[in-house]
C-alpha cells in the first residue's frame, strides 16, 4: 500500500491514501456484514492472528502502555468509543484497550478504495462512513443494532489523521449525535505522547505512546444540538486534560451527562 504525507500550514502531517478502487455506497450497502461463516472468520483473523501480531508490533514501535481498563471493566452494554486520530496504528491499540470486548471501527470511504486492504479491514470490523446524506440513514441504523446488542462503536470525531499531533483537533457531531439518540455511554480515550525512555533513546526519534481510558460519560434524555455541543465541548475538555496529565482527583470522577 502506497501512502502519501502532505504538509499543512503548521507543518503537521496529514497522511491521504491513494484510491486505487472503485467502491460505492447505495442504499442497499450492507455495513455490518452478517452470517456465520463470515463471523467465524472475522473472528480468527482478529483475535487468532491480529491481535498478538499487532499487540507485539505496537510494543516494539511504540512501547505501548493502556491505562484506565479499570473504567471499562465492569461495563457490559454498547457505548460509543471516541479518541483522537493521530496514528496510522491507532484503531488497532484501541482493539488492543478493550480486549475481548467486541468492537467496530468507523473509517472513511477511502480506506475502501484501496485493494486487498478493504477486504482485510472489513473482516476486522471496519465500517465506511458515507458521504451522501441519502445513505445516512441505513449506517446509522446498523449503528444502533451493534449498540442494542451491547457492541462497543469506535469513532474519530476529529475525522482527519494528522500523526503525532498533540494538541484535540475540533469534534464533528456524527459521533455525539448517535450516542445521545441511544442514550447510550461514550468512552473517551486518548493517546498522549510520551519520551523514548531507557536504551529506547538511542534508536528512537519520535515519541511513544500511552492511550488512556476515561470514564465512561453517561448521556440520558432528549436529543437537542444544544446537549451535542455541550456534550462535545465536555468531553474535548476531559480529554485535553487527560493529554496534559493535569486530570486532579474530581476530574477522575465519572461524568454523568443528563442530556
Amino acid at each position: 500500500m502506497e501512502g502519501k504525507i502532505e504538509l499543512n500550514k503548521k507543518e503537521e502531517q496529514k497522511i491521504r491514501i491513494w484510491k486505487q478502487c472503485t467502491f460505492n455506497i447505495d442504499k442497499d450497502y450492507q455495513y455490518v456484514k452478517k452470517g456465520w461463516i463470515f463471523n467465524a472468520a472475522s473472528n480468527l483473523l482478529y483475535y487468532i492472528v491480529a491481535y498478538p501480531i499487532l499487540k507485539a508490533l505496537t510494543k516494539v514501535i511504540y512501547d505501548l502502555k493502556i491505562e484506565g481498563r479499570e473504567n471499562i471493566q465492569e461495563m457490559e452494554e454498547g457505548a460509543i468509543s471516541i479518541s483522537n486520530h493521530v496514528l496510522v496504528l491507532d484503531c488497532a491499540m484501541i482493539g488492543l484497550a478493550f480486549g475481548k470486548r467486541k468492537i467496530y471501527y468507523t473509517t472513511q470511504e477511502e480506506s475502501f478504495q484501496i485493494p486487498f486492504v478493504r477486504k482485510l479491514i472489513k473482516l476486522l470490523r471496519a465500517i465506511p462512513i458515507p458521504k451522501k446524506i441519502e445513505n445516512k440513514k441505513n449506517f446509522i441504523k446498523e449503528i444502533n443494532e451493534l449498540l442494542y446488542k451491547n457492541t462497543i462503536v469506535h469513532f474519530y470525531p476529529e475525522a482527519t489523521l494528522i500523526p503525532y499531533c498533540e494538541n484535540i483537533r475540533t469534534f464533528k457531531n456524527g459521533a455525539f449525535n448517535i450516542a445521545l439518540k441511544n442514550n447510550c455511554n461514550i468512552i473517551p480515550t486518548v493517546f498522549i505522547f510520551r519520551d523514548p525512555q531507557g536504551i529506547r533513546k538511542i534508536f528512537k526519534r519520535k515519541k511513544d505512546v500511552t492511550l488512556k481510558i476515561l470514564k465512561p460519560i453517561k448521556c440520558e434524555g432528549q436529543y437537542d444540538i444544544q446537549k451535542i455541543e455541550y456534550l462535545k465541548n465536555k468531553i474535548k475538555n476531559e480529554m485535553e486534560k487527560a493529554q496534559k496529565n493535569e486530570m486532579s482527583e474530581d476530574d477522575e470522577m465519572e461524568i454523568y451527562v443528563n442530556c
